[in-house]
């Protein structure tokens, strides 16, 4: 059979209100990740690493600093007819923004018709995890199947999290698609685990074309793509499911290997980033055969120098970015971005650092995501008291993480 046509769609209108503050100025894939990454960086380098060069970035909620990011750090060569497109919701149907995921391609079907694809892969923006994208779609060849979904094994106490698969016994042929389910069977092979939608999916081109033009015309639909694109091919016995673990990235470690995670709350988005810091990560970063590619700026190396009366700078299992200068400072498992600036005395524990934050003397950061171009002055303290930080009006998660917002000022 020849190499199929494959065009990738990218989702990254999402709002991200449960990310906010950090989405108060950017859309959720813009937000950054891991010191020099943002978060559409991993669905970006897996498609590109599977050599799949052909990919849509359909954009919406303030996609400026979106937009930016692609045009400046995902230049495709055109040699051989590579490309990757922001394309902003352009009301081709109406004068109205998209009403969801699935509404958002079926006002881009433009994209597939000019590029006449075989597949059409559809991924979100918001994930962090490595994933060979030409695999799944060898399986959804093989499978005959016009739909196919990828799945990630979670304990079935988890279940209520996510949309579940429930398959038709000795098959990948999916019998049921549950909404977050309050007690689903278990795999017939591990049954303390179910099978959770990733939200990435593989489609033969003319049935998307299909689903999405007949779901565009249905009044009772949410026009999502997980909520009721899915479950109609479910409905008609037409869709399959890829098992992530199944999929074999080049350079992973065993650590690392099933790495998935869905960021989608602040706690969430703290969580992960903690996970690339200890000695033997969770997510490793350092898998140069399979790179996530971050943004390409021109900072010096990142420099620990001596501070005041003899007081140096040092980290220790921390992630620190090109432009810093940690000046008698001292750093512990955390991560910092670039060109940040910590003084003397200043003491910054699990916490996040974005673009260009300016840490005092004697200030104290723990458990903390500062977000850019925030100044915390001398003596300042950030994540210490919840209650005083929420008086000045920091929003803490529920597990007590302080997040300051973009350019807020601390007094």
């Amino acid at each position: 059979m020849a190499t199929p046509n494959v065009l990738a769609i990218v989702l990254a209108g999402g709002e991200g209100k449960r990310l906010m503050p950090l989405t108060a100025d950017r859309a959720k894939p813009a937000v950054p990740f891991g010191g020099t990454y943002r978060l559409i960086d991993f669905a970006l380098s897996n498609l590109v690493n599977a050599a799949y060069r052909k990919i849509v970035v359909l954009t919406q909620y303030k996609s400026h600093s979106l937009d930016r990011h692609i045009s400046q750090n995902w230049r495709m060569s055109n040699l051989f007819g590579s490309y990757i497109a922001s394309v902003p919701a352009q009301q081709r149907v109406g004068q109205r923004w998209y009403l969801g995921s699935a509404d958002a391609i079926y006002q881009s079907l433009n994209l597939i018709s000019d590029e006449r694809p075989d597949i059409v892969v559809v991924v979100g923006a918001d994930h962090v995890y490595r994933m060979d994208f030409s695999q799944m779609v060898e399986a959804h060849v093989a499978s005959g199947s016009p739909c196919t979904v990828a799945a990630i094994r979670q304990p079935i106490s988890l279940a209520d999290q996510f949309g579940v698969i429930q398959t038709e016994h000795g098959s990948s042929r999916i019998a049921q698609f549950l909404e977050k389910p309050k007690d689903p069977q278990g795999l017939d092979d591990s049954p303390h685990e179910v099978l959770a939608s990733m939200g990435n999916y593989v489609f033969d081109a003319d049935a998307l074309v299909d689903a999405v033009t007949r779901d565009a015309e249905r009044e009772d639909s949410k026009h999502d793509m997980g909520g009721d694109i899915v479950p109609d091919f479910v409905g008609r016995g037409l869709a399959s499911v890829y098992d992530f673990k199944d999929n074999e990235v080049p350079g992973a470690t065993d650590r690392d290997r099933a790495y998935w995670r869905d960021v989608g709350t602040l706690d969430a988005y703290f969580e992960a980033q903690m996970d690339l810091i200890s000695v033997l990560p969770v997510f490793n970063l350092y898998n140069y055969e399979w790179p996530i590619v971050a943004a390409q700026d021109f900072y010096p190396p990142a420099k620990f120098v001596h501070g005041w009366q003899g007081t140096y700078g040092h980290a220790v299992n921390s992630i620190i970015s090109q432009g810093t200068v940690v000046s008698g400072a001292l750093v512990e498992k955390s991560i910092v971005s670039p060109n940040a600036r910590l003084d003397s005395w200043a003491h910054v524990s699990e916490s996040v650092l974005m673009d260009g934050v300016q840490v005092g003397r004697h200030a104290v950061v723990q458990r903390a995501i500062v977000d850019k171009f925030v100044t915390i002055p001398d003596d300042a303290r950030i994540g210490v008291d919840a209650e005083e930080d929420r008086a000045r009006g920091f929003h803490v998660t529920p597990s007590g993480i302080t997040v300051v917002g973009k350019g807020q000022t601390i007094s």
